[in-house]
């Protein structure tokens, strides 16, 4: 069997999970909408949704990875998929409660379980194969996870914001109740299923690829902080998750806040999904045989700049479809971010993973940010000015952040 083949087992499972990460994250945008109106909430209220899912991985990425550390890649997978079975569980006392907080408690230990899951899936897929061609890889589990996303939101749109309101909040909230027990089900099978498999193998998180002056070099290092590349990646992601996640998870919302009727604005989050999925393919066919992990980060980074400008100032649904372009130039950021930040690490990769894991919160506080400022102005279209700063700062990654070796 070739090297190339023993991969495909490995990464079948890992797509899987991928899979499932894509399903429970890419629903929070449905979700926002639909607690919007049932609790009567303002913007920055809502996106507390974002918050209470994101900002686990700040917290809890560290711990994660010790975790991890104890159990294995397998194990630990498994785990992650039954404390996200807790949180999916908590939905339903939540809505016979008809209580937000508890809803947010819901999402906070999802989204524990779910930085498990990134501690090890995204360095997994790394490091199972040559790095120069890692953002292909991840870019093949970036179509599944936003596959599950498509499907999640076209169900959970289709049973949460569908049909006419019952003006009962309570009755409202009643509609999570069966879907999330249904996924709790599924989670608890899924953590049986790859705690019995056999497909999974451990590789070292400590493989490094880098030419023996570099591996020297980084022998001399006494510290993960010692590595430009790899803080300056952290703030990277950090922009990069919180662009993503305003980009996909305010897209319904705003489609609402510019007159389309729930019916047809449910499906807008689709748009900016099937827009990801487009860019990963791309990604697939250039990288690395036609253009560089950092050159595609590059161009990503511009792209999303001038599709900013022209969503701030256009109207109606081309407004819309400009935020749901974004994630066709957000896709690649992401896979070829984690590469480039993670470049001759060595010994110190295990630890970058888990802070690289920790800059996943922008997607809990930019998004806040965002709807503050929509309230404060009064606009929910000119607060995306907010990610004007974030593409540039990712641009200045693309271009120099990811090349410094030292300080």
């Amino acid at each position: 069997m070739s090297k190339k083949n023993s991969y495909l087992g490995p990464l079948f499972i890992i797509g899987i999970l991928f899979f499932v990460m894509g399903f429970v994250t890419w629903v929070n945008g449905t979700l926002i909408t639909f607690f919007k109106k049932a609790f009567s909430l303002d913007n920055t209220s809502s996106y507390l949704v974002t918050f209470a899912f994101f900002i686990s991985y700040t917290v809890m990425a560290i711990p994660c990875s010790m975790v991890l550390k104890k159990t294995g890649f397998k194990n630990g997978m498994s785990l992650a998929l039954g404390v996200m079975a807790v949180g999916t569980l908590i939905f339903i006392p939540a809505a016979e409660m008809a209580s937000y907080p508890l809803f947010l408690v819901g999402l906070f230990t999802i989204g524990i379980g779910l930085t498990v899951l990134q501690t090890a899936s995204n360095p997994y897929a790394t490091i199972l194969g040559p790095r120069e061609s890692a953002a292909q890889r991840i870019s093949i589990m970036g179509i599944a996870n936003k596959s599950a996303g498509i499907f999640s939101q076209i169900i959970f749109g289709k049973l949460l914001l569908a049909g006419a309101s019952t003006g009962d909040p309570k009755s409202e909230l009643d509609k999570v109740a069966m879907p999330y027990l249904v996924l709790t089900a599924v989670l608890i099978a899924l953590a049986l299923i790859i705690r019995m498999s056999k497909g999974l193998v451990e590789v070292s998180e400590e493989e490094d690829d880098a030419p023996v002056a570099a591996q020297q070099a980084t022998a001399q290092k006494t510290s993960v902080l010692q590595f430009p590349n790899l803080v300056l990646g952290v703030l990277a992601l950090f922009c990069y998750v919180g662009a993503e996640v305003i980009a996909g998870d305010t897209i319904i919302s705003y489609g609402v806040s510019l007159g389309f009727p729930e019916e047809e604005a449910r499906l807008f989050g689709t748009f900016t999904l099937y827009g990801m999925m487009a860019g990963y393919l791309l990604g697939i066919v250039l990288i690395p045989k036609y253009v560089s992990q950092q050159a595609y980060l590059k161009f990503s980074a511009i792209l999303g700049l001038v599709v900013t400008v022209i969503a701030v100032n256009s109207t109606g649904f081309t407004s819309v479809l400009c935020i749901a372009i974004l994630g066709f130039a957000n896709a690649v950021i992401w896979p070829a971010l984690w590469p480039l930040a993670l470049s001759g690490l060595g010994k110190f990769t295990k630890i970058a993973s888990a802070l690289l894991v920790m800059g996943i919160s922008g997607g809990a506080v930019l998004p806040l940010v965002y709807g503050s400022i929509a309230d404060s102005i009064g606009s929910t279209q000119k607060a995306y000015w907010i990610l004007v700063p974030l593409y540039i700062y990712m641009l200045y990654f693309g271009y120099i952040g990811h090349k410094k070796k030292s300080w």
